[in-house]
């Protein structure tokens, strides 16, 4: 393979890897790798569309005052995600504020950010945000392309499974698949010839489409385990009183509530339930719930010792029971993004391994015939 298809192929996984990483972290509702800003609040740093490199907070450290943060907002923008400076830090929390506005977002409505509520750091090059210019204008447009098709779809077909994070990747997978099956059946005999000749000296085309439904796959269970996962708040009233609510508790004593784990899916996942903040404790912390079933753990509050109102989190994990339990445990206890990893590789690889050797016995027999004595296991191999 010669140095220029080399630095082609290097140009188009960069490409494909910032897209799939912005459209990602959009579907997912947090940062994967890449993000961006829609508004003006962060200007004259980062104007609206521009896209930053996100660092997630389990590798880039302590948040400083300083930082360019992604956190999930309280009531900014109705909630949701918001990247911000840190400009202060408190007792209660950091103070953030958009480079743009003359106000805190804690003058407002939003309560000081705690930790539980960070996702993301912007990286920096000296004291510099390392902006990358209209990456989000791009995604945004892409996005909004996806939802009218998803959209669309879904009307046509009758199918509300084809709407959310999960329905996009059922799209793309459904839009790879016509277009190679379109690819098989419409090519030129002499030209897919040619083109086999060619793939020997510079890779086959096959290959990357394999790779992107694999990519589509590992996609998809990300979301199956991201999506319903994460940190949620409870607001705690410490009273000097008792009260039948949950959430108001007496001062200095705690309150048990369930707390409800459902999952939708098919598979069987592991849960694992994690305080994020002082005033709280959960049992068990390890949960295993079947496909289309609920259960149950038990949330523990407690109130402070001064009477006001405070927030608790909870952080939940979700993995997908495609390993064996003793290895999702003893890869979570390590860190919790190590049993996501292997199981989307497992997942992965598992979607390219198949694919490779229905290909290589089925549009490439003729070439085996030469060699009918080949194993399985040399043709998968010879395919590489």
């Amino acid at each position: 393979m010669g140095a220029r298809r080399l630095l082609s192929l290097a140009a188009s996984a960069a490409v494909a890897l910032v897209l799939v990483s912005l459209l990602a972290g959009a579907l997912l509702g947090q940062p994967i790798l890449l993000s961006y800003v829609e508004t003006g609040s962060m200007q004259p740093t980062m104007d609206p569309g521009d896209g930053f490199v996100a660092i997630p907070t389990a590798i880039g450290g302590d948040v400083s005052e300083g930082d360019v943060i992604v956190f999930q907002a309280e009531h900014l923008h109705g909630g949701g995600l918001t990247t911000h400076r840190v400009v202060a830090e408190t007792d209660r929390g950091y103070v953030t504020r958009g480079d743009a506005n003359p106000f805190t977002d804690q003058d407002g409505e939003e309560p000081p950010v705690k930790d539980a509520q960070v996702v993301a750091k912007a990286l920096t090059v000296g004291d510099s945000v390392l902006v990358i210019p209209y990456l989000g204008t791009v995604v945004m447009s892409i996005q909004d392309a996806l939802e009218w098709t998803q959209l669309r779809l879904a009307q046509t077909l009758g199918m509300r499974s084809l709407l959310g994070s999960q329905g996009v990747a059922m799209v793309l997978f459904g839009l790879s698949v016509v277009g190679y099956v379109l690819d098989w059946y419409l090519t030129d005999p002499a030209a897919e010839k040619r083109q086999r000749s060619r793939s020997r000296d510079d890779g086959t085309s096959l290959r990357l489409v394999l790779a992107g439904l694999a990519l589509l796959v590992v996609v998809a269970a990300t979301a199956a385990m991201v999506v319903p996962a994460g940190t949620q708040e409870f607001g705690v009233v410490s009273a000097e009183f008792e009260s039948e609510n949950p959430t108001v508790i007496e001062q200095g004593t705690t309150s048990d509530l369930p707390y409800r784990v459902a999952n939708a899916g098919l598979v069987p996942v592991h849960v694992y339930l994690e305080p994020a903040s002082e005033g709280v404790a959960v049992t068990p912390r390890h949960l295993v719930v079947d496909g289309q079933s609920r259960t149950n753990a038990t949330l523990t509050l407690a109130a402070a010792d001064d009477t006001g109102y405070y927030r608790r989190f909870l952080t939940q994990h979700r993995y997908l029971a495609v390993l064996p339990g003793p290895v999702i445990d003893g890869l979570y206890r390590v860190h919790p993004w190590l049993p996501l990893v292997a199981i989307d590789g497992l997942l992965g690889s598992t979607v390219y391994l198949a694919g490779a050797v229905t290909l290589k016995q089925g549009r490439l027999r003729n070439r085996e015939r030469e060699n009918p004595g080949r194993s399985v296991t040399e043709r998968v191999l010879g395919w590489f």
